[in-house]
Parts: C-alpha cells; structure tokens; sequence
C-alpha cells in the first residue's frame, strides 16, 4: 500500500472506479507541473472523464495496463476523494458528521467563553447537552 493517492487513466470512462478529480473540487495537486506534465504528456485534461482518482488505500484497484500517476492529498482533499466514493446510503451520514465536527469544532473555548461571562456551568450543561464533565475540563482550560 501507498501514502499517496493515484491519478490514473481509464480507456472507458463509463467504468465505475475512483472518481474524476473535477468532481471532487479543486485539488492542490492538479495545479503542480508534475500533474500538468503528465496530463499534457498523456493528452488529457484535468477534466477528461477518463481521468480518475483513488485513495492510497484502494491503489490496488487501478487497473495494472493504466496509465498512473502517485499524488499527495491533503488530510482535506483524501476526506473529499472519499467521501464522492462512498456509496450514497454512507454518505448522507458522513456529511451528518461532517456538520457534527464543524458545529464542534472550538467548543471548548465557546464554553469557556460562557463561563467567563458568567453562564453558570449547570446551565451549560442543559443548553448543550454535553457532560458536566465537559464544562469541568474547559473551565479549567
């Protein structure tokens, strides 16, 4: 197995493997000359709906007579790639969690903000549902 996620070229672009790094969004990699050299090389856009994109942990599934190429991803960038390939019942619950880690994110300094202005930490408790463990830990930074 890889640390890098692979570019790669399919002869059929109706085939069902990886995912075509324009549906994904933009991806630094795309941008370097190495991407731009082997695109050019290969006579493909970073459009073509036979360019496609796999995580390091699906790399074996490229087909071995493919043209190939190794790119690095961004923790971002592979949680995106993976995401576009999750079967659609997964991935109305990954964008759940998704939403989760975004709402989240920074709790520990909003409930240290409460209690500096004075939200006293029972009623932090009841207002975000977390542990009074929680409210303990952030008070005390």
């Amino acid at each position: 197995m890889t640390d890098d996620a692979y570019l790669f070229l399919l002869d059929d672009a109706s085939a069902r493997l990886g995912v075509t790094p324009a549906a994904v969004g933009e991806l630094a990699c795309m941008e370097t000359p190495a991407v731009r050299a082997w695109l050019d090389a290969q006579g493909a856009t970073a459009t073509s709906p036979h360019l496609r994109l796999l995580p390091p942990e699906e790399t074996a599934a490229v087909p071995e007579d493919a043209e190939r190429l190794p790119v690095p991803l961004s923790d971002e960038e592979l949680s995106r790639v993976r995401h576009h390939l999750a079967p659609e019942s997964l991935a109305g619950v990954e964008e759940e969690l998704l939403a989760y880690r975004d709402c989240a994110d920074g709790r520990d300094g909003l409930i240290g903000r409460a209690l500096a202005a004075g939200v006293p930490p029972h009623r932090i408790v009841e207002l975000t549902g977390v542990d009074p463990a929680t409210v303990t830990a952030a008070a005390q930074g």
